[in-house]
């Protein structure tokens, strides 16, 4: 389900070529991805790398998620956390 979100969040990926031949990325459903490559690949790697930074620490901090295509990692995150025993009762 983890690399469905990934894959699922660079499907939704803006790419800019910029005036000195460089690349700019960004992912908008996911605030604050945004990357820069010396060409487009580079600059797909280089996003990808600033998503799963951005997921892990979401994740870590317990923001809310955005739900792409249907897949919400919001309910699986609040499910492991209550099988750990992560949150009180009535939370």
């Amino acid at each position: 389900m983890l690399l469905d979100y990934v894959n699922k969040a660079m499907e939704k990926a803006a790419y800019e070529k910029l005036e000195d031949g460089t690349y700019s990325g960004e992912i908008p459903i996911c605030p604050g991805t945004v990357a820069f490559g010396a060409n487009l690949t580079e600059c797909q790697r280089n996003l990808l790398s600033a998503l799963e930074d951005w997921l892990l620490n979401g994740i870590r901090h317990g923001d809310e998620l955005p739900v792409i295509d249907g897949i919400d990692l919001n309910k699986k995150i609040k499910e492991r956390k209550i099988y750990y025993g992560q949150i009180e009762k009535g939370a």
